[in-house]
This record gives structure tokens, sequence and C-alpha cells, in this order.
């Protein structure tokens, strides 16, 4: 446990690389971790499961504030379930990816869950000592307080590369190609309710583009620990690319 209360807030695009470094980190920490994506990912699978038209903000509003989530903080264990089903693998498949930004653009939606993450925040701070929190706008809005705030990005190019990997099992054109509008009309639609392309005042911004999936998690290990001043890369030619806010 820390010894004082620490929260890492990690924010960042698709194929940014947030969600596995952000495990990665609260592993090595010893803190608990949230997947804040995953909770809309859950209430989208959760309208389907009833037949909700997803366009209806008042009703997937309420169905927002009646979701029975049980959400995980154990970064070994991200077993997810509502109502006691588990749907860790069902909040991945296409239908629900194909429409989670209907829900995750509701703002009575976003005002709900954002409560529900702050919750889990504060819980955790005093449970385990601190938390490593990741999704779209956990810097500016779900935990502008936080010790440590993070926005890690990479150039499109490389996030459809690992997007395209970690769905098709590999990165050739055509492989690409077909996760293309999946990131970027996701970012896009995003984008319109959360700010999470460029770093708010006070938050680092961590370029992954270049880097080994080792690198990043050091990168942030080494800015939560105080080991790393962002500065420009011409400072120091092997420190990653952390710029200054």
């Amino acid at each position: 446990m820390q010894s004082s209360p620490l929260t890492v807030a990690i924010d960042g695009p698709s194929g940014s690389g947030k969600s596995s470094v952000s495990k990665a980190v609260a592993r090595e920490l010893g803190v608990g971790y949230l997947d804040t994506g995953a909770m809309y990912r859950a209430l989208a699978w959760h309208c389907l499961e009833a037949g909700l038209d997803l366009t209806d903000q008042d009703a997937v509003a309420e169905a927002a504030r009646d979701l029975p989530l049980e959400m995980p903080t154990d970064p070994d264990d991200q077993s997810l379930a509502v109502g006691g089903t588990d749907i860790t693998s069902a909040i991945r498949e296409p239908r629900v990816t194909e429409q989670v930004s209907a829900v995750a653009t509701n703002l009575d939606v976003r005002a709900e869950l954002r409560r529900r993450q702050r919750e889990i925040i504060g819980a955790q701070r005093e449970a385990s000592g601190g938390i490593v929190a990741e999704g779209r706008d956990i810097t500016t809005v779900v935990a502008p307080d936080a010790e440590h705030r993070i926005l890690i990005t990479a150039s499109e190019e490389a996030r459809l590369a690992r997007r395209s990997t970690e769905l098709h099992g590999g990165a050739d054109a055509q492989q690409v190609a077909a996760t293309r509008d999946q990131v970027v009309r996701r970012d896009q639609q995003d984008s319109t309710v959360s700010a999470f392309m460029e770093a708010a005042d006070g938050v680092v911004t961590l370029d992954t583009s270049d880097l080994t999936f080792e690198e990043v998690v050091a990168a942030v290990l080494a800015l939560v620990q105080g080991e790393v001043t962002p500065r420009h890369e011409a400072d120091a030619p092997h420190t990653p690319d952390i710029d200054a806010p």
C-alpha cells in the first residue's frame, strides 16, 4: 500500500495503449485499477440486452442509474459483471464496440458514470492506497485533483497498427483498413463530449508512437515516482518523448 493516497489519472485516444499500460503501472505500484471505458461498454451491453433504443437518451440514462454493475479494481482480475452475469468478453464484441459511442456521448449517462467512478477512486485510495484510473476525461473531469495526470497518445498510424494487431492479429494494409473506421469514428464521436487528444493545463503528455510497451510503462512509473521531470527530448537523448503541458 502507498504511504500516502495516490491517484494516477491517464487519458488517451483509442489504440494509444493506455489500458494495458495502466494495468501494468497499477500492478507495479500495488494499487487499484479502473477501466472507465469498460463501464460505458457494460452499459451499452445492458441496454442492447434489454432491447433499448440507444438513441432514447432518457431511457438509457435511467438504465445507467439502475445498472447493477460489479466493477473490478484488481489489475490482475478484470472480470466484469452486470446483475451477476459475467460480461468480460461480451463487452468487447463488435455489436457493443460499434454502438458504445451512442451511450458514451449521452451527457446524463456520463454524469452518472463519472459519479460512480469518483466513488470507486475514493474507495480505492482508502482500501489499497491508490488507483490508476484511465479513460477519456479522467485528467480533466473525473479526477482533476489527481496527484499525477498523464495523457498517453500516439500517431494515428501507430494507434491503428496496435488496434489492428489486437483485433485481427496483424497490421497489414487490409487489417488496418478494417480497423480504421472503428478507431477514427469512435474518437471523433467521443471527442464531442470529452477532450482527450490534447493535454489540459497541468497534464503531462507522453507520446508512445515509437516506444515499446515496456518503455511506456517505465516512463509512466518514472513520472509517478518522481524520477523524471517532464522535458523535451533534446534535453536527454534516451528519455522518452514526454512533453510538459
